[in-house]
């Protein structure tokens, strides 16, 4: 059974999830200029460092180059980024996982968005700071994960 090209209707969400949960994984595409590639590729290095790949790459087809606002495009299993999006790239790691983890909730037939979704997606990103914080060997990304969790902290605080 191949996955589906798109998963829009209920027998295709059906499909790839039957396929997910025999552990399917993507042979994931990064579609865009160059450097948007080469910045996505630093990207899913730490996604692998913090052992976060077989994960992401199980929900996520593709990432494409957009000049849009980046988002999730669940029919087609895949993360539409603008180059801001990727430029900072333990940050750009931890939105892919976030998006990663909405893809993992809409093939689960759970509600994937507002406020309660966003609440774990933002948790999912805040776990994966942390794992990739205590495995990452270069103290430039220790210093941004801090940073981020930090800011992480604070903004919950706001709420």
């Amino acid at each position: 059974m191949d996955f589906p090209q798109r998963i829009y209707t209920e027998s295709e969400v059906k499909n790839a999830k039957e396929l997910i949960d025999k552990g399917y994984k993507h042979d994931l595409v990064v579609d865009g200029k160059p450097d948007f590639k080469r910045k996505v590729e630093e990207i899913l290095e730490l996604i692998k460092v913090a052992g976060y790949y077989d994960f992401f790459r199980t929900y996520i087809r593709s990432i494409m180059e957009i000049d849009g606002f980046t988002q999730l495009h669940e029919a087609d299993a895949a993360i539409w980024a603008n180059e801001y999006a990727v430029k900072n790239p333990v940050d750009a790691a931890s939105l892919l996982i976030q998006k990663a983890n909405s893809m993992k909730e809409y093939l689960d037939g759970v509600l994937y968005y507002g406020g309660t979704a966003e609440k774990r997606s933002v948790e999912k990103r805040i776990e994966f700071l942390k794992v990739l914080k205590t495995k990452s060997e270069r103290r430039e990304v220790v210093a941004e994960c801090t940073r981020l969790l930090d800011f992480w902290h604070e903004s919950s605080l706001i709420y």
